[in-house]
């Protein structure tokens, strides 16, 4: 469960945006701070939308099937644990 206190710094420009109890996921967090991110899907097997994950750590309801590397995350299924910085 997404923690409510959680921040997500965008380490491109510092801003800081906090996901809404609503949001499912951190694509639907970026993209209501009208953060572009591009994305094919919603359900973690496309890849398109993997952005690095700079610090912190965030949870995936389920194991995304799209191949991620190593500090990569996908907004599209997953949500922060706590405080996270992306690159974006």
């Amino acid at each position: 469960m997404m923690n409510k206190l959680a921040r997500i710094t965008l380490n491109q420009t510092g801003k800081m945006v906090e996901p809404e109890h609503h949001h499912s996921n951190l694509l639907q967090t970026l993209e209501h701070h009208q953060l572009a991110v591009e994305y094919q899907c919603r359900e973690g097997y496309c890849g398109s939308c993997r952005v690095k994950l700079c610090k912190g750590r965030v949870s995936y309801a389920s194991q995304p099937l799209a191949f991620i590397q190593q500090g990569e995350i996908l907004p599209c299924c997953c949500l922060p644990d706590g405080d996270i910085e992306i690159e974006l």
